[in-house]
């Protein structure tokens, strides 16, 4: 086949080979590509064919297995699109699931925790001791006073000299101290 013989057999059988391809590939940028692929095939192999092919079921044939390979190729794309689709989703749940559980008052009350902790280290250790069975024993001041051998205005003393240690070391948590109770 010449190249004047080419021309007119490529001129008569392109748009029906593109119709073919687009069935398929349901892309007529994909349908052209394929079908000028497939010709540009045939005219590179014409050499080794025989004399007496069929020429338009070559090319077809040809148009045929590239939008096999063009179908497959999008079904992997298809496939991994999913799957990272689905790990994206799963991801998101995992972050929604997570923030929900979230609650902001339990890091803050852990910090606070450990501050007041840290304040109650520092004082004296009568202070911290009457402080401690105020706010953790309950007991009410007149039995720190007996237990301790000190005045109720001893106790009051003391108790007021560790919220006032707190207050400053939790100025920046007053809110939420206040709902704490731990002044």
């Amino acid at each position: 086949m010449d190249l004047r013989q080419f021309s007119n057999f490529f001129n008569e059988y392109r748009q029906k080979f593109i119709r073919f391809a687009y069935m398929y590939v349901a892309d007529s940028m994909a349908a052209e590509d394929i079908v000028s692929e497939s010709f540009t095939y045939y005219w590179n192999n014409k050499d080794r064919l025989p004399a007496d092919a069929n020429v338009p079921a070559y090319v077809l044939t040809a148009v045929k297995h590239r939008c096999i390979d063009y179908l497959r190729h999008e079904q992997v794309c298809q496939d991994t699109s999913n799957e990272l689709y689905q790990l994206y989703s799963w991801e998101l749940s995992t972050r929604i699931a997570t923030l929900e559980n979230f609650e902001p008052a339990d890091i803050f009350t852990s910090e606070i925790q450990k501050l007041v902790d840290e304040a109650l280290d520092s004082l004296p250790e009568r202070t911290r001791l009457v402080f401690v069975m105020s706010r953790y024993e309950n007991k009410p001041y007149h039995e720190i006073a007996a237990v301790l051998g000190i005045t109720t205005k001893g106790v009051e003393f003391h108790i007021s000299k560790a919220t006032k240690l707190l207050r400053v070391i939790l100025k920046d948590y007053l809110p939420s101290f206040i709902l704490f109770n731990f002044v």
